[in-house]
């Protein structure tokens, strides 16, 4: 386990470990602002996460010295910035354990990776066809297959969840059938926590002859993700939740499957030849990738994933877990708070409402104290009415989080309860 960050299970962290969070948050110019005269705490990394150091100037090297546009030009700026972008490509595979490079699109992120699937593979479904999904998907895995059934005819199936938070796998199972031609579903719930056994999934939508997107949004800044072991056919993220930029986002697919896939947008490098008469498509992965891209975004993210593979994977989950485990133990104590989320398998993520009091005044106050968490109904608003609520509170862990912040965390909660109660 990298040594920067030091697996912690107990309520006081190892000094090794405050030691080893004390120097990534150096990593991390924001945290050292303050909010309202107090030292800012974010907790709002599901929705967006903080960014290195190196990965700002990373971006602003890109404009400084290579700023060109790229697969295009034979001036030297144009090659070296097509060097630069299509090696954060070859990061990208490696992270996510690609077979081939060429299975790595570049979008805007993981609403446009899945809209991309849904425009473009979808075109293959028919009346009476089914897409499954799951009760704990965010909108955008859940909008994008109602607007292709209203195309299609196809029909839309949903697999609840349990009072816990966790799928129901029973019902799962038996919504699975001859007529299931794609299954989307989320690695880990954005509103939630809860990892779903998406090995498992796969494989019993794979016996039941669908073909399986993966919602990985929130999945691969905690998890170490191997789509080739997990073997599903589509997986999608964004760098913003990974440490990297806004507007640039991944999505993986089999080789095979896109190259049945058509085109979904046309325009500049996705075409081989153009005539008034017909037009011949890129190879992969370019044909899912027209006009001029992110080209800042895709190399930054490059250097966000050589961070997070710096600090390792597996020392982040293990730090994120004990904090998890901690904020946990202390809310499960406080009268008047009920969690929203209880998974057994579950990360990052703490999820509750505050008796008497609505989310958002509960978040006011937190933000007075410099607390930055979320709240609302995280666009999981199915989520939320399984549950009862209108919404929820969501703090949510990062790599650079500690333990005090928790405890900041913790005693605002309660000066909310006293400013209400």
């Amino acid at each position: 386990m990298n040594d920067r960050i030091i697996e912690s299970t107990a309520r006081a962290s190892a000094p090794e470990t405050k030691r080893a969070v004390a120097r990534l948050r150096q990593d991390f110019p924001i945290l050292h602002r303050t909010v309202h005269g107090k030292p800012l705490v974010y907790l709002d990394n599901a929705a967006t996460s903080q960014k290195p150091q190196c990965v700002i100037e990373c971006e602003a090297r890109y404009y400084a010295q290579l700023n060109a546009n790229i697969h295009r030009g034979v001036h030297s700026l144009s090659q070296q910035a097509t060097e630069a972008y299509e090696a954060a490509r070859d990061t990208v595979r490696r992270f996510i354990h690609t077979e081939r490079r060429e299975e790595i699109v570049f979008v805007r992120g993981t609403t446009e990776a899945i809209n991309l699937v849904a425009t473009s593979y979808g075109q293959g479904l028919r009346p009476g066809d089914e897409i499954l999904i799951t009760e704990m998907e965010h909108h955008s895995n859940i909008v994008p297959w109602q607007l292709l059934c209203e195309r299609s005819g196809a029909v839309l199936r949903v697999a609840p969840i349990d009072d816990a938070g966790e799928l129901r796998l029973d019902a799962f199972e038996r919504l699975l059938g001859p007529a299931t031609r794609l299954v989307a579903l989320t690695h880990l719930s954005n509103a939630l926590g809860t990892i779903n056994p998406v090995k498992r999934l796969v494989a019993l939508a794979h016996a039941a002859g669908a073909v399986v997107l993966v919602d990985g949004a929130q999945a691969v800044a905690h998890l170490p993700v191997d789509v080739q072991e997990l073997d599903c056919d589509f997986y999608a993220f964004s760098g913003h939740k990974l440490y990297g930029p806004t507007g640039i986002g991944v999505l993986y697919g089999k080789a095979a499957l896109l190259d049945a896939m058509p085109p979904w947008q046309g325009g500049g490098d996705m075409i081989r030849e153009v005539t008034f008469a017909r037009t011949s498509y890129n190879d992969l992965p370019y044909k899912f990738e027209a006009g001029t891209p992110h080209i800042a975004g895709g190399i930054a993210l490059g250097a966000a994933i050589d961070y997070v593979g710096m600090v390792g994977l597996p020392a982040i989950a293990a730090h994120e877990h004990a904090l998890l485990a901690y904020a946990t133990e202390q809310a499960a104590g406080m009268a008047g708070l009920r969690l929203i989320g209880t998974a057994r398998d579950k990360a990052s993520i703490l999820s509750f409402t505050v008796e008497g009091v609505h989310p958002h005044d509960v978040g006011t106050i937190l933000d007075d104290e410099g607390v930055a968490v979320r709240t609302g109904h995280h666009c999981a608003m199915p989520v939320m009415a399984h549950f009862g609520v209108p919404a929820t509170v969501r703090a949510s862990f990062a790599l650079y989080n500690t333990v005090e912040e928790v405890d900041v965390l913790l005693r605002a909660i309660r000066r909310a309860q006293e400013v209400f109660g």
